[in-house]
């Protein structure tokens, strides 16, 4: 009926009629207003049509009403929100390759998400935010779905594993910054999560997942390591493959100049610095040491690469000791090696980096939930407990040292999965409330 009406108008008084039935409220973008109703419409509308055809029923309904409870969520918050971050370096970015011009410094990305969004420069900025705004809300909606899925194939219920992925995500820094700034993060976890579940029932689309989040964002190469661990020479040949083939055609549409910009943007990164309190790499928390006690910062990559190596060394450790005693996955071999390395090889991903902002705590979210099935005592809980509230609802500040929590929640995390495991099977509390939930009759 909208959509009529609003066609209708348009065909009796063009676009100026819009102007005498729409208004632009206090604090409001009108395009973004609209975006988040049309969601909420199409979210609500598809929950009573699969209702209706019975499509949601007592075995799937507590799965439903959870992602709808986030979703709506989510699109009523950023209806609030007029004023975005890093979407601008990514239009200024596609700007650059359209004009054949370097790319600019704060672009720290392989090329491939500018040259995706070159074509669309004529059309002006608007039309790439838009488009960037529309797919980060979607990407959002599939998060939960892979999320879920991939928490089942860790031993979560159906029931479980909604409900976990639900409170996870109604309060989550990462997520809501990651949003704040149309950022392509829960793109390139959702590529993560996607290769995951793929593997290793679709060996080809598995690493075509893998390949394209390293092509959004370079630090995932690092997970590509679970996949050596588990010795699967055929994944590995179709991620070379696709990797090169990609950047191939990367290449093709925008020369090799921006390969080198992006390297070079990058490289930047390590040379001498002021730190950023919010920023918690191994290289900001080193710097940011250094300036309060009146150090300078040429020496700082010095302390920097000793720290990140025995940084790798113990993440490394943690990744072989989880993988020998079948940690987080007791079952087929075939997959077996890949699913107890990836969750310790996500904090490893993170520590590499040059830059560890607030928003990359979104890479965090398999590893911090896969331990809930292990923790058995108090203290344990306890540690968990804290290193939860300082990656995911500890609000975003700049206070030296303590805004550096996210980064203590990394160690903390490597600790307890060292900890852990030792054991096999689950924790006594996980079991109950798995079963508890199945148990329920809706």
């Amino acid at each position: 009926m909208v959509i009529a009406a609003a066609l209708g108008l348009y065909q009796a008084r063009g676009a100026a009629g819009f102007k005498e039935v729409i208004q632009q409220g206090p604090l409001s973008d009108v395009a973004i207003t609209f975006f988040s109703v049309a969601l909420a419409w199409l979210l609500f509308g598809a929950f009573l049509l699969l209702l209706a055809r019975r499509r949601i029923h007592s075995g799937n309904v507590f799965t439903a009403v959870c992602f709808l409870a986030v979703a709506l969520l989510y699109v009523n918050f950023l209806r609030e929100r007029t004023v975005y971050g890093d979407i601008n370096d990514y239009i200024k970015a596609a700007s650059n390759l359209f004009q054949g011009e370097p790319l600019h410094a704060r672009y720290l990305y392989p090329p491939f998400w500018a040259t995706l969004l070159k074509p669309l420069v004529p059309f002006g900025w608007r039309v790439i935010f838009d488009l960037c705004w529309i797919l980060n809300a979607l990407s959002l909606f599939a998060f939960f779905f892979l999320l879920h899925a991939t928490l089942k194939r860790y031993g979560f219920s159906p029931r479980l594993a909604a409900l976990v992925t639900a409170a996870f995500l109604l309060v989550n820094v990462p997520v809501i910054r990651t949003l704040c700034y149309v950022q392509v993060n829960i793109h390139v976890m959702n590529l993560i999560l996607a290769a995951l579940l793929l593997y290793p029932r679709s060996i080809v689309f598995s690493a075509l997942a893998m390949s394209l989040a390293v092509h959004f964002k370079a630090s995932p190469a690092v997970l590509v390591l679970a996949f050596l661990i588990q010795k699967d020479w055929r994944w590995l040949a179709w991620f070379a493959a696709f990797t090169l083939g990609v950047a191939a055609l990367t290449v093709a549409a925008g020369g090799v100049s921006p390969y080198r910009d992006f390297l070079t943007n990058v490289g930047a990164l390590y040379g001498a610095g002021g730190p950023s309190f919010r920023e918690n790499s191994l290289d900001s928390f080193v710097r940011a040491l250094f300036a309060s006690l009146g150090a300078g910062q040429a020496s700082v990559q010095y302390f920097v690469v000793p720290l990140k190596i025995l940084a790798a060394a113990a993440a490394l450790a943690v990744v072989s000791r989880n993988v020998r005693r079948e940690t987080f996955y007791e079952g087929e071999a075939e997959k077996g090696r890949v699913l107890n390395a990836l969750p310790a090889l996500l904090p490893l991903m993170m520590l590499l980096s040059p830059l560890i902002w607030e928003h990359h705590g979104v890479f965090l979210a398999l590893p911090f939930l896969v331990m809930a099935r292990k923790l058995s005592s108090a203290g344990e809980w306890s540690v968990f407990g804290a290193a939860y509230f300082l990656a995911f609802l500890m609000p975003t500040f700049d206070f030296f040292p303590w805004s550096y929590g996210r980064l203590l929640a990394l160690f903390a995390w490597l600790w307890l999965a060292w900890r852990v495991s030792g054991r096999t099977g689950t924790s006594a509390a996980f079991a109950r409330a798995n079963a508890a939930l199945e148990s329920i009759k809706l």
